[in-house]
């Protein structure tokens, strides 16, 4: 059994850039493709990225899409979500998620067998 840590959130102000790690332990998620989500109170979860196992391919949502930036270090097994231009509507809880596949399509198309962080949260103060 694996597990998916998150960690760098933090409060920040509006205009500010952090970056995000999920960093991994137990089972290597060296194949596998992994994704970061958020989730703003009252509201779904929200996809943002997924980068493929080799770190050759990434694939954004909609919501954050030119303000992010989402890489791994595959010798640290560790990946990252750099965010920039932070809006006070960026607070959340942001997640990450490993897939089974090592594709953004499998990470995509298979929901059911991600396995998930606990997440950390992210407030932007305006």
């Amino acid at each position: 059994q694996g597990q998916l840590v998150e960690s760098g959130g933090g409060l920040v102000q509006a205009g500010d850039s952090l970056r995000l790690s999920c960093s991994t332990s137990g089972r290597t998620f060296s194949r596998s493709a992994m994704g970061w989500f958020r989730q703003a109170p009252g509201k779904q979860r929200e996809f943002l990225g997924v980068i493929n196992w080799s770190a050759s391919s990434t694939y954004y949502g909609d919501s954050m899409r030119g303000r992010l930036t989402i890489s791994r270090d595959i010798a640290k097994n560790t990946v990252y979500l750099q965010m920039n231009s932070l809006k006070p509507e960026d607070t959340a809880v942001y997640y990450c998620a490993a897939s089974e596949g090592g594709s953004t399509t499998d990470f995509i198309q298979a929901p059911a067998k991600r396995s998930w962080g606990q997440g950390t949260q992210v407030t932007v103060s305006s």
